[in-house]
């Protein structure tokens, strides 16, 4: 969280306006502004969902050929910034790695029903852990994947046609997904937001891989609170969390207990250092380069270089991801 300042526009916050509005609006029919949803840039260092879908469709795409297969593993590691810079190099693209606006209209295939194979399979991750989509990632597109794309065109005010084409893949790829909160990694703690859990791909996965290591480590659950609404924009209280990569967690306790206590700053006899300080280092590890700061006033973790000293960041950790590219300068790695 960051203090309460007056409102940044964006070029994102307009989008996600109308892409609220048509929503409520229940168009079925495309919104023009929707063509400049930006694709969520991935490289080298990130997970997550978008991370998995890529993998799929390099898969879809370099079938047959004589470029390796990268896995399936939701992790941009070598061998898939391998497979990335071979197709880059089949279609004529710089060939540097950087999943972006090119590469992805290079990716995506044009899927309706009776589809199948990878490229499915990227589609079937994707509507699962955006939308929680009932369906199973099977590489079969039948009517369960159909309904699953029909529902999520209704909410995104798209027109319902059961065809995946470039602009239903923009805003899904785009579109923001929930962490999963349970007992071997993560909690929820509010602020007043509600429903303000919803982060990008990258964010997401990061989030939950650190959740899973902290328990692991016996230190207990990471407390959650504010990333963003679900479709991004202004949220009360923050000037930033509008893009779905700032994340507010709470620093670790003695008693493992962050999850129920709240109101705990660096200063308190009950804050435990050395788990927050590995939290902090399971962060920077889980999304190699794509962590731009983090905001804690423990002036010994500030002095150790691990944090960075704002205004009311004396009780919550704000972790900002970023990505190789990106609209707003303030994310860019």
């Amino acid at each position: 969280m960051i203090g309460r300042t007056a409102r940044t526009t964006t070029a994102r916050t307009t989008f996600v306006t109308v892409l609220v509005l048509a929503a409520l609006a229940a168009s079925a029919g495309p919104v023009d502004a929707r063509a400049a949803i930006a694709w969520p840039t991935q490289s080298s260092g990130d997970r997550g969902t978008d991370v998995l879908a890529i993998q799929y469709l390099l898969r879809a795409r370099l079938a047959g050929s004589s470029a390796a297969l990268p896995p399936v593993d939701g992790l941009f590691r070598s061998t898939t910034d391998t497979a990335v810079r071979a197709f880059q190099v089949a279609r004529g693209l710089p060939p540097n790695g950087i999943v972006a606006w090119a590469t992805w209209g290079g990716l995506i295939q044009r899927l309706g029903r009776g589809a199948s194979g990878d490229a499915v399979r990227a589609l079937q991750v994707e509507l699962v852990a955006k939308v929680r989509a009932p369906i199973a990632v099977s590489g079969s597109f039948g009517a369960g994947t159909e309904a699953s794309v029909i529902a999520f065109q209704r909410h995104t005010g798209l027109a319902q046609t059961g065809v995946v084409d470039t602009t239903t893949w923009r805003t899904l790829v785009w579109h923001y997904q929930l962490p999963h909160f349970g007992s071997t990694s993560l909690c929820d703690y509010s602020v007043g937001n509600g429903a303000a859990n919803w982060g990008t791909a990258e964010a997401i996965g990061s989030l939950q891989a650190v959740g899973r290591s902290i328990v692991a480590l016996g230190y207990g659950r990471v407390a959650v609170g504010d990333v963003s609404f679900e479709l991004g924009g202004p949220i009360p209280g923050h000037v930033t969390h509008q893009v779905g990569l700032d994340v507010d967690v709470r620093p670790l306790r003695r008693a493992n207990d962050q999850c129920s206590i709240a109101g705990t700053t660096w200063r308190s006899s009950a804050y435990d250092r050395t788990a927050t300080r590995a939290m902090i280092l399971k962060f920077r590890a889980s999304a190699a380069g794509h962590v731009k700061l983090i905001y804690f006033n423990d002036p010994i973790l500030i002095a150790e270089g691990l944090t960075t000293w704002h205004t009311g960041h004396d009780d919550h950790l704000h972790v900002r991801f970023c990505e190789a590219s990106h609209p707003l300068a303030t994310y860019v790695c």
